[in-house]
């Protein structure tokens, strides 16, 4: 560690240091803080699994006070606090540098989570902040959707993996309705129900910023699944959506799935859902065939887990005929057989987007079915580059030309991926 200090001490250039899982005890961390309170060029700290407990954070948070160029600080995995937490807390009221603080897998209740909570309400810099897997419960969960009704600047908010119910989803969905900064939402692995999914459902009707919401593992069923589809009936902004179940978790099964079926046949902001493990079996999967025959945007259809057969699987490859933007569907570990991947096989002799189709762990003993989904899969991959190549050759003759406007006012959805990749 002293080696470290003598390096921060001198050294101009570096800006990223990783100590992950160094052994790092709060003793080390006093040393390593000193340091900081001198350096000037460290932009990024990782500091995960280590040991350096409230009395490290402590020591971190008086070197935050006067650094000025540290941007994002990992602390995940410490041993941290209330104590640790409400220093940090007291730093971010100083500091105007930090944007990204992680502090995941600690031991932060609601005292730690109210003092973050404080400083969001006049912090201005800070743009992502991780409390996933802590002891955070309703009330500070509360908390924080106060402070985000004040707070303009957090982008990005993971309280997954804590203890939150109804009561705390009830309130970060009321701070939703008037929030228009946040784009990240993270409640994985909570308490969270049907009763709050149904007030987060509400206020996406609502939002027009969060761009990924994740509600994996929360007990939602069908009901929640249904209040959730009426909203993406009219959100539109919302781009990834997460509802993974296990068996402690979500099971919204066959009807909660032809409810989020119907909800694709009208939006036509979200690209990637996620339904893992939900027994939605074969009724499920077909409600959401049936609707990607008519959605034009999803890309990415996450179905591993879920019981379904030959009977599901002959759904989708229909779909597969006529959808043009899916390019990742996941069935592995369900129950298709050879028919339903000949079935497959056959669909993607036509589908020319899908790139990515896991059919492992299933029923499929037929080795050559096996290797002619690789095989139509590696077509579909190699056509897929050569299209982009051929879209940046097109707008390359365009700009030659001055004309690369025109294409903007012919296709737009043409023109920004393009430009993606020009």
């Amino acid at each position: 560690m002293d080696q470290i200090q003598q390096l921060l001490d001198k050294n101009t250039t570096i800006n990223n240091l990783n100590l992950f899982h160094r052994g790092v005890c709060h003793q080390k961390t006093q040393v390593l803080a000193e340091a900081l309170k001198i350096n000037t060029t460290l932009t990024t700290l990782c500091l995960a699994s280590n040991q350096i407990g409230d009395q490290g954070a402590q020591a971190l948070a008086e070197a935050l006070k006067i650094n000025t160029t540290l941007a994002i600080l990992n602390l995940a995995s410490n041993l941290i606090g209330d104590q640790g937490a409400q220093a940090l807390a007291e730093a971010l009221k100083i500091n105007t540098a930090l944007t990204t603080l992680d502090l995941g897998i600690n031991q932060i209740g609601n005292q730690g989570a109210k003092a973050l909570a404080e400083v969001l309400k006049m912090n201005t810099t800070l743009t992502t902040l991780c409390v996933w897997c802590n002891q955070i419960c309703h009330q500070g969960a509360k908390a924080l959707a106060e402070a985000l009704k004040m707070n303009t600047t957090l982008t990005r908010l993971n309280v997954c993996g804590n203890q939150i119910d109804h009561q705390g989803a009830q309130a970060l969905a009321e701070v939703l309705k008037t929030n228009t900064t946040l784009i990240t939402l993270d409640v994985r692995g909570n308490r969270i129900g049907n009763q709050g999914t149904q007030a987060l459902a509400e206020a996406l009707k609502i939002n027009t910023t969060l761009i990924e919401f994740y509600l994996q593992d929360n007990q939602i069923d069908d009901q929640g699944a249904q209040a959730l589809a009426e909203s993406l009936k009219m959100n539109t902004t919302l781009t990834t959506l997460n509802i993974w179940g296990n068996i402690w978790g979500n099971q919204i099964g066959n009807q909660g799935a032809q409810a989020l079926g119907e909800a694709l046949k009208i939006n036509t902001t979200l690209s990637l859902i996620n339904l893992q493990d939900n027994q939605i079996g074969d009724q499920g999967a077909q409600a959401l065939a049936e609707a990607l025959k008519i959605n034009t945007t999803l890309t990415t259809l996450e179905l591993n887990y879920n019981r379904i057969s030959d009977q599901g699987a002959h759904a989708l490859a229909e779909t597969l005929k006529i959808n043009t933007t899916l390019t990742t569907l996941g069935v592995r570990v369900n129950q298709i057989g050879n028919t339903g991947a000949h079935d497959l096989v056959e669909a993607l002799k036509i589908n020319t987007t899908l790139t990515i189709l896991n059919v492992d762990d299933n029923r499929v003993n037929d080795l050559y079915i096996i290797a002619k989904i690789k095989q139509q899969l590696e077509i579909n991959h190699i056509n897929k580059k050569r299209l982009r190549c051929l879209q940046i050759l097109c707008l390359e003759k365009l700009k030659e030309l001055n004309r690369i406007s025109e294409i903007k006012s012919l296709n737009p959805i043409i023109y920004d991926s393009c430009l993606m990749k020009y």
